[in-house]
C-alpha cells in the first residue's frame, strides 16, 4: 500500500491530498529514509510523521484498503510520540 494511502486510511492524517504533501515536503520518514508519498508499504515499518510542533513514530501493524473509523488505530501501533523542543534539547 502507498505511504500516503495509508496515512489517510489509518487517520493518522484526514485527507489523503495532505498526507501526499507532507510526504513531498520530507516530513515523513519509512524506516528512518525520508519516503515519498508512492512509497510502498509493509507491515513492520516504521513511519515517523513530522507534524506542526510534534513528530509522531508509528509501527504498521496491518494494511487495509478501507477501515471504519473506530478500528483505523488497529492498523499501527505508536512508539513515540514528542514535542520538537524535546528532540532538540538532546
Amino acid at each position: 500500500m502507498r505511504l500516503d494511502k495509508f496515512l489517510k486510511v489509518s487517520r493518522i492524517i484526514k485527507r489523503r491530498t495532505l498526507s501526499k504533501e507532507i510526504s513531498e515536503s520530507s516530513r515523513v520518514k519509512v524506516n528512518g529514509k525520508i519516503a515519498k508519498p508512492s512509497t510502498k508499504l509493509k507491515i513492520g515499518d516504521v513511519i515517523e510523521v513530522e507534524f506542526g510542533r510534534s513528530i509522531l513514530t508509528v509501527k504498521v501493524k496491518e494494511l487495509r484498503e478501507h477501515v471504519l473509523k473506530d478500528d483505523s488505530s488497529m492498523l499501527y501501533e505508536i512508539l513515540e510520540e514528542k514535542r520538537k523542543e524535546e528532540v532538540y534539547s538532546d
